[in-house]
């Protein structure tokens, strides 16, 4: 097999018009016939990787996601299957690779370090050490231990995260960090420990500080968190410790691109810089993770994209090991089924269970967290609450609506607070992918609603949902560990735009309401987050009432 065009040597920082020779999956010889470009040729370049992503979070399954990922010129994933982790524990890892040997796509899994996420919440497995240790020795295709997100056990030697840490440095595996707003000595400190990428820097500022101490930093730009336009400006002077990645990734959002995303934009504000550019996008990541992953070198595999142009970067063809998986936006890849597994072991709820008591005649405001839209992190402010016969209820005129989380796998009463931003008008929505336990979670403008967007996830045993209130219902079925589909990922895509578009249609300001949704149980960002036990305050790392004392 041969493929001529304008080959890119990102390692070398060469483009020549050539002919690379394939023999079975393998690179055999590159004939460069011209040290200039030929332009009407089309550009022959190593392929795109997400150097930090969720797959479950695109609610596919990884035959599914890599259906989406190759159209776009993404040939492999750093992937951190803690989601399903903190579902099925071990099983679930082991679910997720083996589901991925149904395709060519390179997916390098980690080891999830930190589930459960924290003592905080109920989730429905806990990962040792012991279960880390057996994934390093099994599986080749666990590179890596999964993102630290426990930085005060870090900080503080917690035994049980230094072990797992242990564990990755005794297999010479890379460790993952996660450390939003950890700055000056605390970082150093941590990335001493061994934690060597963070892909949480929501500023400039804070990124500099943990460059400065060694760590590699991830440009994030997902569905929720949208970090591009805060750290690109770093990437002239220190793309040798730089990747991209998304993070999460919802399916409407993997259908319109990836990776090449990201090139294209830093192209727009770096058009000299395409070199810089392309290592940032596939070879740091590649040599970081050490990927089975091909870098156009005679000897290495025949992983490659080939594109029309450099402005516009649209990809043409994706090749997996000499094998084309994508062409003129259409997959090759086979549409796969899936095995359905799950853990889901809680009854259905009464509108009465999302009732909130004044405990205290005395109390008149109570906690209130702020979305930010296209951020993990929230504010924390303080507003009168309004009364309805001894129930604290929404406030939709000042947009402060309930919020609850409904442990999923026992039967327990709900946890409520009170969230804003959400700008619902009328219903409720509810998901199952709550990051990171991945209970109930749901916002809506009275209990009836929220009671019925919950009982819709709780009978699909996983899914989104949403509810007027007034009838109109819909809900998009998330079967495998209540996370996840195994239904072909163009048609997941358009029922997840069509309940993003009713979302809207209630009200709802926010660009992505599931995803930012997913993310207001997730304990370890900060300020103020809700979990199955109670409201949660990032900064001090500790429950605190919904009311203000």
């Amino acid at each position: 097999m041969q493929i001529t065009g304008n080959i890119i040597n990102i390692i070398e920082r060469t483009i020549q018009y050539g002919t690379i020779i394939i023999e079975n999956g393998i690179i055999q010889k590159i004939e460069i016939a011209s040290k200039s470009v030929r332009p009407d040729y089309p550009y022959i370049l190593s392929g795109f990787v997400d150097a930090h992503v969720h797959v479950e979070s695109s609610m596919l399954t990884p035959a599914q996601f890599a259906r989406l990922a190759v159209v776009h010129g993404t040939v492999a994933t750093v992937s951190d299957p803690h989601e399903i982790g903190n579902v099925l524990g071990k099983t679930g890892v082991e679910y997720m690779i083996e589901n991925a040997r149904q395709t060519p796509f390179k997916f390098c899994f980690g080891a999830p370090s930190c589930v459960p996420a924290t003592v905080f919440e109920t989730a429905g497995a806990t990962i040792t050490p012991d279960d880390i240790e057996d994934l390093f020795k099994k599986y080749t295709e666990v590179g890596y231990l999964a993102e630290v997100m426990n930085f005060p056990g870090v900080l503080n030697q917690d035994p049980d995260m230094m072990a797992k840490i242990a564990l990755a440095k005794r297999y010479q595996k890379p460790v993952d960090g996660h450390a939003p707003g950890l700055r000056g000595d605390d970082a150093r400190r941590y990335i001493e420990a061994g934690c060597e990428t963070d892909h949480e820097c929501f500023t400039a500022e804070e990124a500099l500080d943990k460059l400065k101490y060694g760590m590699k930093i991830l440009i994030r730009e997902g569905s929720a968190a949208k970090n591009f336009e805060a750290l690109i400006g770093l990437l002239p002077e220190y793309y040798q410790n730089m990747m991209f990645c998304s993070d999460d990734k919802h399916p409407d959002n993997l259908v319109e691109g990836h990776i090449n995303q990201l090139v294209k934009r830093a192209l727009a504000k770096f058009p000299d810089l395409l070199f810089e550019i392309l290592q940032v996008a596939s070879a740091n990541p590649i040599l970081h993770y050490h990927l089975p992953v091909g870098l156009l070198r005679e000897g290495d595999p025949a992983d490659f994209i080939i594109v029309d142009d450099l402005i516009e970067f649209n990809v043409k063809q994706t090749y997996l090991n000499g094998e084309i998986v994508a062409e003129n936006g259409i997959s090759k890849i086979p549409n796969h089924s899936s095995e359905i597994v799950n853990n889901f072991n809680c009854q259905v709820k009464k509108e009465e269970d999302f009732k909130v008591l004044v405990s205290s005649e005395g109390e008149t405001k109570i906690k209130v967290i702020e979305v930010l839209d296209g951020q993990l992190i929230t504010l924390k402010s303080e507003h009168h609450y309004n009364i309805l016969a001894d129930n604290v209820v929404s406030d939709i005129d000042n947009d402060i609506l309930k919020i609850t989380v409904v442990n999923r796998y026992q039967d327990v009463p709900p946890a409520i607070a009170f969230i804003k931003n959400f700008g619902l008008k009328q219903g409720a929505i509810a998901s199952s992918v709550a990051h990171d336990s991945h209970n109930i979670i749901a916002v809506g403008v009275d209990d009836k609603a929220i009671c019925e967007a919950v009982n819709l996830i709780i009978e699909a045993q996983g899914g989104v949902s949403c509810v007027d209130g007034k009838g109109r219902k819909s809900v998009l079925r998330l079967p495998i560990a209540g996370i996840m589909t195994g239904e072909d990922g163009y048609e997941v895509a358009q029922e997840y735009s069509a309940i993003d578009r009713f979302s809207k249609d209630l009200g709802c300001t926010l660009t992505s309401p599931f995803m930012s949704l997913s993310f207001m149980a997730l304990l370890v960002i900060p300020n103020l987050k809700l979990s199955d036990l109670g409201l949660f305050d990032g900064e001090k790392f500790s429950f605190t009432s919904i009311f203000v004392k």
